[in-house]
């Protein structure tokens, strides 16, 4: 079974930048969705993003045009750009990978200071 292991979190100003990846102790290949999942303190956890093997992207209406996912196969990678960090996307982030069931990662915290 693949684990997942996130990284790239962190404290960072509105208005800023980070870069989350998710690598994968196997191939990703055959996942499909890989997906970024967040939940924030006292709400449920929601889908901020993902992309299929074909590379076919969607993006929670709150993030689109800010954050961008995407994936490298050869590297078993799968990546998070997110700009334009506002307050409200303070949450832990979660990678998880879909073949038939979920497979999830530990999480990465993501704060935003206002």
């Amino acid at each position: 079974q693949v684990q997942l292991v996130e990284s790239g979190g962190g404290l960072v100003q509105a208005g800023g930048s980070l870069r989350l990846s998710c690598s994968a102790s196997g191939s990703i290949v055959s996942f499909n969705p890989m997906l970024w999942y967040r939940q924030a303190p006292g709400k449920q956890r929601e889908l901020v993003a993902s992309i299929t093997s074909a590379g076919t992207v969607n993006y929670a209406d709150s993030v689109k045009g800010r954050f961008t996912i995407s994936r490298d196969n050869t590297k078993n990678t799968v990546y998070l750009q997110m700009n334009s960090l506002k307050p409200e996307d303070t949450a832990v982030y979660y990678c998880a990978a879909f073949k038939v069931v979920f497979t999830w990662g530990q999480g990465t915290q993501v704060t935003v200071s206002s």
